[in-house]
Parts: structure tokens; C-alpha cells; sequence
């Protein structure tokens, strides 16, 4: 990806057009009353100087189930983006979605951006999320293919069920 200098929060922001367009519908997430935005996509690729498949991508990257969202769709003359924050609010909720969320099997991708989810609802402190990244990376089960998405899922599970356990709780 191309470093940018955008205007994000209405400050200038240096990464990436991905890490620019997350943040900019992450802020107006956050200023909204609801648990969603609606947005368009032809508009956000205007804003940010790009083609909408740029959009489509940063959509189905930064804003998974896994990572706390829900993206609705609908195309035609006046179509809009819905995105959805779902929140986490009580510990079935939490234990709910630990265990919807991680199958069998889980890939990398999918299991940090559950962990991510977590950091930001506040769940996981920053340290136990780099640890818990570090476990589930490729490159710390020297696994292939589906045993190792099954190795990762049954580690992420009990990381998260012990840190999660009542008497770990301050």
C-alpha cells in the first residue's frame, strides 16, 4: 500500500489509503448515536481518491464479524454501505461469541481480528493481545494447512476462556 497524507478526524493522517479509510469510518462510528454508519460507496472512493473496489476491500478486511462489525449492502441508484458495531455487553454475549466465532478450525486472519475485537472492547489488555497474536501466527505452529487452523483454534479458545475466567477479573 501507498503512504498517503489524508485528513482523518479532521487531522492529517500519514499511512496507508486502507488505514485511512478504517479510520475515517471508525470516527464516524464513533460520533454516531447509533451502533452504525451509512455511507456510499462512490462517495467514499471520491473522498479517498479511489476506485470503490479499494472500499469493497478495506470492508471485507478491517470490518469482519471477527473484528465487531456487520456490513450491509444494498446496490442500485441510492444504494448505501450499513455498517454495524456490534457490541459485546454481557459475558453469555462474550462467551457466545468466543464460541461462534472460533469453529474447528480458524486461519490467522480471523483469529486477530477476534483478538483485535477484544482489545478494543477492552477484554484483552494490549499485553495479553501480543501474546495471544504471537501464539496463533503461521509461523509458531509448525503445522500445514488444516492442522494447523485446528492447533489455533483450539489454542485461541482456551487462551481466551482462561483469561476470561471470573478469577482473573480484577
Amino acid at each position: 500500500m501507498v503512504k498517503r497524507l489524508k485528513i482523518v478526524r479532521g487531522a492529517y493522517f500519514m499511512g496507508s489509503l486502507v488505514d485511512a479509510i478504517e479510520a475515517y469510518i471508525k470516527y464516524n462510528l464513533e460520533k454516531s448515536p447509533t451502533n452504525y454508519v451509512e455511507l456510499q460507496r462512490s462517495e467514499l472512493a471520491l473522498k479517498f481518491a479511489c476506485v470503490p473496489s479499494q472500499i469493497n476491500y478495506v470492508l471485507s478486511t478491517r470490518f469482519t464479524v471477527e473484528q465487531g462489525y456487520l456490513v450491509e449492502s444494498r446496490r442500485g441508484g441510492g444504494g448505501y454501505l450499513r455498517i454495524v458495531k456490534l457490541p459485546i455487553n454481557q459475558d453469555e454475549h462474550l462467551y457466545r461469541l468466543i464460541n461462534e466465532s472460533i469453529g474447528k478450525i480458524v486461519n490467522q486472519a480471523a483469529g486477530e481480528g477476534l483478538i483485535k475485537r477484544l482489545l478494543e472492547e477492552g477484554f484483552l489488555t494490549k499485553r495479553e493481545g501480543m501474546l495471544m497474536k504471537a501464539i496463533i501466527k503461521n509461523e509458531s505452529i509448525p503445522l500445514e494447512g488444516m492442522q494447523r487452523d485446528l492447533v489455533r483454534a483450539n489454542l485461541l479458545r482456551v487462551m481466551l476462556l482462561t483469561i476470561l475466567r471470573e478469577e482473573f477479573q480484577e
